[in-house]
């Protein structure tokens, strides 16, 4: 039995680096749900993960990068026929990121039911995805056999859209497939600009109670808001956690640390998000917070990520 089951994208990210003559890039491993199984691995919990890459040098990378942190990756396929999707980071004067994908028939679109490990998957007690891998098929109906097989083996289901407008072929297209999924999902990770995006609500609170009526099954919301914090709406109540000040150099991968740390202090309760008390999801969110903030500190996706350790200390001290 796994704590934690992801299901996505991994990718490469050419991290940009200081430079006198011309931009210069560093690779990294990345991609969101990776990212969220290796911070889940970094706070001791036992993980998987199911994807696909090129069977190429950076293929062979990303595999080795994710075992190098315990995460198991039997569910990895390494495709001859699709190269390793590729992404670069553009990041401005405040550290916030932009993209430029090399996605076209790269190998983690072309994941098929056929190649997911469905062992893995069914034996999960939470299971993750976002909606990088719904971007069209064959990938969309993969993940979504994924969700609905971990589900019915009584998996928390959690999710982060993570929206990429580029990788779309239209908005409308994104919205749908993103709220397609929703009456699966257990917990929701959301920025104030995808709510936005998903309910026209201009406010986040607005945002989050008008997905909450639609979707009861959703016990859950995070509204992430970054510098400023967390807001949440649950079963148990509703209320903010600000995060803590940070000199940021990089925000790649903060809400997948965020959504990586919660996952881990939901499983370190033992409990079902519907049964948490108002104090213990504070208490989660809290720690989920710095775990993000942490990550602005430092440049890259994954050697990014903060340990258990770090976690503790930052909040001890502040």
């Amino acid at each position: 039995m796994f704590d934690l089951v992801t299901v996505g994208e991994l990718l490469i990210d050419f991290t940009p680096v200081p430079s006198v003559d011309r931009p210069t890039f560093q690779q990294n491993a990345g991609g969101a749900p990776a990212n969220v199984v290796t911070v889940a691995a970094l706070m001791g919990k036992k993980t998987a993960f199911i994807g696909k890459v090129g069977d190429d040098a950076f293929g062979r990378f990303l595999c080795k990068t994710l075992t190098s942190y315990g995460v198991d990756t039997s569910g990895l396929v390494m495709s001859e026929e699709f190269p390793t999707t590729l992404a670069f980071v553009h990041l401005d004067d405040s550290g916030e990121r932009s993209f430029s994908f090399f996605r076209h028939l790269s190998a983690d679109v072309m994941l098929n039911t056929s190649e997911l490990r469905m062992q893995v998957i069914e034996n999960t007690k939470v299971f993750h995805f976002g909606s990088v891998s719904m971007t069209e098929d064959p990938s969309r109906t993969s993940t979504i056999e994924a969700i609905q097989a971990a589900r019915v083996n009584g998996a928390i289901i959690t999710f982060d859209p993570n929206l990429r407008p580029a990788l779309w072929r239209n908005q409308d297209e994104a919205k749908e497939q993103i709220l397609n999924v929703l009456p699966y999902v257990d917990v929701l990770k959301i920025s104030d600009e995808e709510l936005s995006f998903l309910t026209g609500e201009t406010t986040f609170q607005a945002g989050a109670l008008s997905l909450k009526k639609q979707y009861q099954n959703i016990s859950v919301i995070l509204v992430t808001l970054g510098a400023k914090g967390c807001y949440y709406l649950a079963v148990c109540g509703e209320g903010s956690v600000p995060s803590f000040p940070v000199n940021p150099v990089d925000t790649t991968g903060a809400g997948d640390a965020f959504m990586g740390t919660f996952i881990s202090g939901l499983l370190d309760t033992g409990k079902r998000p519907t049964e948490l008390h108002q104090e213990e999801l504070v208490n989660i969110i809290r720690a989920a917070n710095t775990s993000g903030a942490l990550t602005t500190t430092r440049p890259g996706g994954i050697p990014a990520l903060p340990t258990r350790e770090e976690v503790v200390d930052f909040m001890n001290k502040h």
